[in-house]
């Protein structure tokens, strides 16, 4: 991890909590939260309004937005 690493908001429901861990994190901070607090139950998560924006920009860099013009 750098110092510039991004931030990642992660939310969990359930604890009412909300924190920022760096990117190259983000999949271990969820995995090991969700087995420590809940069990392995999937709960915790990456903000859902963060997943929406990357998947719209996935689905543009890719031309799966295009009209067809």
């Amino acid at each position: 991890m750098t110092d510039d690493d991004p931030t990642v908001p992660i939310i969990c429901s359930a604890c009412e909590t909300t924190t920022r861990v760096p990117l190259s994190t983000v999949a271990d901070a969820v995995a090991r939260h969700n087995e420590n607090v809940h069990d392995g139950e999937s709960i915790a998560e990456v903000d859902p309004a963060v997943t929406d924006r990357l998947a719209d920009l996935v689905a543009d860099d890719m031309g799966l937005l295009d009209d067809g013009e």
